[in-house]
């Protein structure tokens, strides 16, 4: 550097040089740099005046007196309210139309069902993923599945539209009681090995036991009871032999048997958890993963 010295520009300086040719000078920043500076500084003022600057308790900017969020009268809360306005509006019309609509009826209309369909992925993944999953596929702990799938064809309670909202809106709560105190353990055996197959009914106590009077005499089960098909190889909880043999000792929701399988479908009218609007679009949006049954013929005439 010392052999590559500038000439002295006769500019003043700071005081701070270095090496004899490098200095910190005092020249103005250049115009359009002040200007913008200068207009950055108040439009501070004018966003401070203009929007909630100060975070008090119950207002904002103090330029109106307490209360007043800015000249501009802006809150997140008015803007919220204002799209939350924009969102009813649309919705509006659909709510209104469903409100007195029965389930089948919901679903027959293309339009409100596409409506009630989206809303009650929502209402889904609030209120029903948990347990059942995304899309309805179950959830297993370690006895087995927790929760039922529910975009299969097979449904304890039936699939049509009625009786899906029928268990939304009331819940559902089996019962198969213990038997670790009426069957030996090689009977125990024998029952879970013929459920394993798929053929309850090739062993004679399936109905010496009295199993058929809730599952009935082929074994396939009852809807209006909630028991289980034994002869599908659908499973509420474990199909191995092991986990078999464990539903047969315990039970379902036995009070008396602390290692009872719990099973308990949630009342969603109970202490308005949900309206009945909701429980209309969850019912639709259930139906329609693809295990719905047709609604039941009405009866003929007489």
């Amino acid at each position: 550097m010392s052999d590559n010295r500038n000439a002295d520009s006769g500019e003043t300086t700071t005081g701070h040089v270095w090496d004899d040719d490098l200095a910190d000078y005092t020249n103005q920043p250049p115009r359009w740099w002040m200007i913008g500076l200068t207009a950055s500084a108040i439009w501070v003022v004018v966003y401070f005046l203009m929007y909630p600057a100060i975070p008090i308790a119950t207002s904002g900017t103090f330029t109106k007196g307490i209360g007043v969020p800015g000249t501009g009268q802006w809150t997140a809360v008015k803007e919220m309210e204002a799209d939350m306005k924009d969102v009813d509006d649309v919705r509006g019309k659909f709510e209104k139309r469903l409100k007195d609509m029965a389930p089948a009826a919901i679903l027959a209309d293309k339009e409100l069902s596409e409506y009630v369909s989206r809303s009650g992925k929502v209402l889904f993944s609030d209120n029903c993923a948990a347990c059942h999953g995304q899309n309805g596929i179950g959830t297993t702990d370690k006895q087995g599945l927790f929760a039922p799938i529910l975009n299969d064809d097979d449904w304890l309670y039936g699939g049509t539209i009625e009786q899906i909202f029928e268990s939304i809106a009331n819940g559902r709560q089996g019962m198969m009681m213990a038997h670790k105190t009426s069957l030996s353990a090689q009977e125990i055996d024998a029952l879970a090995s013929a459920v394993a197959q798929g053929n309850p009914t090739s062993t004679p106590l399936f109905t010496e036991k009295g199993c058929v009077a809730c599952h009935g005499a082929n074994g396939k089960g009852m809807q209006a009871m909630g028991s289980a098909n034994l002869a599908d190889k659908v499973w509420r909880f474990s199909g191995t032999p092991e986990g078999i043999k464990y539903t047969i000792t315990h039970g379902v929701n036995d009070a008396g048997d602390k290692e009872t399988r719990n099973a308990v479908m949630p009342n969603f009218s109970a202490a308005g958890k949900l309206s009945q609007s909701d429980i209309k679009k969850l019912a639709v949006y259930v139906f329609k993963f693809g295990g719905g049954k047709a609604s039941d013929p009405a009866p003929a005439a007489n």
